[in-house]
C-alpha cells in the first residue's frame, strides 16, 4: 500500500500577470500535486511549467492576476562580500518567516547539491529545512537568489547556507519558459582552474581566470583560435574568476549566440568571439 507523503517548501513570485513562481528544483521532485499558498492564505494549484535538477531551479505556474504581487529582480552579478541581506521562507512550515544577515562569500561551488552548475551565493541570514526555493533579498526590497541548501551536521542552521544566483536562475527560467527544459551548451573545450602552481609554471602574473587545457579540434573554439594552455579572465566583458564560472555562464548562452572570451596568450591580452553550439555537437 502506497502512503500519500506532503512537504513543504518555499516560492517566489516573478511574474504577477503570468503567474510564475520561481523555486527549487529539489522542492517539487516527483510531486503529484502542487499547491501555492500566498501570505493572505489563498490557494492555488501550480502547474510545473519545467525544472532543472543541474542548477536546482523550478518554474511554476499560476493564474496570473492583478491581485498578485510579484517581486521585482535584483542584480546578482553586483553582490559584494558583506553586503546585507533578507532571507524569506517557510522554515519548518511555520510560515512566511524573514531573517537576516550578510553575504558571507560568493561564487561558492563543490557543495554537492546540483551536479557542478554551482556558482552560490553564501549567506549568515538563517535558513532551515523549509526556507528551500525561497527569496534571498537585498535591502532594496530586489531579489538577487534563490535560497537552496544549507550546510550543517544537524539539519538545522548553522550560519552557513547557499542560494542560487538570481542571473542563473532568471536565464534557467527563461529557457524553461521558452523550451519546457535547460539545453546546456558548449564550445568545445576542457578547462581547469588557474592554480597558484599552474599560473608559476605558464608564468602568469594572477591567480584568478579559467586555463584551457584542451581544445576539441572540430569545435567553436577551434575555429575561433582558442588553444590549451590559453587563460580566459573574462566573457563578455565580465570577469570570470573560476573554470566554474566559466562553464556556468557557456552552459546558460542561448544556442548560436555569440559570447566574447578575453584571453591571455604569452603575456598578451586578446579577445576571441567563439559562437555557442548544442550539447553533443562541435
Amino acid at each position: 500500500m502506497e502512503r500519500e507523503v506532503q512537504s513543504a517548501g518555499s516560492g517566489v513570485i516573478v511574474d504577477a500577470r503570468q503567474g510564475y513562481v520561481l523555486t527549487n528544483s529539489h522542492v517539487v521532485d516527483d510531486a503529484d500535486t502542487i499547491e501555492v499558498t500566498t501570505k493572505d492564505n489563498r490557494r492555488f494549484t501550480a502547474r510545473l511549467v519545467g525544472r532543472d535538477p543541474a542548477t536546482d531551479i523550478a518554474v511554476l505556474q499560476i493564474p496570473g492576476s492583478a491581485t498578485l504581487t510579484a517581486m521585482p529582480f535584483g542584480d546578482s552579478g553586483r553582490l559584494q562580500v558583506g553586503d546585507f541581506v533578507v532571507a524569506i521562507g517557510n522554515p519548518f512550515g511555520l510560515g512566511q518567516t524573514v531573517t537576516s544577515g550578510i553575504v558571507s562569500a560568493l561564487g561558492r561551488s563543490g557543495i554537492g547539491r546540483n551536479g557542478g552548475y554551482e556558482d552560490f551565493i553564501q549567506t549568515d541570514a538563517s535558513i532551515n529545512p523549509g526556507n528551500s526555493g525561497g527569496a534571498l533579498v537585498d535591502l532594496n526590497g530586489r531579489l538577487i537568489g534563490i535560497n537552496t541548501a544549507i550546510l550543517s551536521s544537524t539539519g538545522g542552521n548553522v550560519g552557513i547556507g547557499f542560494a542560487v544566483p538570481i542571473n542563473m536562475a532568471r536565464a534557467v527560467m527563461d529557457q524553461i519558459i521558452r523550451n519546457g527544459s535547460v539545453q546546456r551548451e558548449r564550445i568545445g573545450v576542457s578547462i581547469r582552474d588557474l592554480t597558484p602552481d599552474l599560473s608559476r609554471s605558464l608564468h602568469l602574473d594572477r591567480t584568478g581566470g579559467a586555463v584551457v587545457v584542451s581544445v576539441d579540434q572540430r569545435s567553436p573554439a577551434a575555429r575561433a583560435g582558442l588553444r590549451a594552455n590559453d587563460l580566459v579572465v573574462a566573457i563578455d566583458g565580465l570577469p570570470v574568476r573560476n573554470s566554474s564560472e566559466l562553464r556556468n555562464k557557456i552552459g546558460l548562452t542561448p544556442v548560436g549566440n555569440r559570447v566574447e572570451l578575453t584571453i591571455e596568450r604569452d603575456g598578451r591580452t586578446q579577445t576571441l568571439a567563439v559562437e555557442v553550439a548544442p550539447s553533443g555537437r562541435s
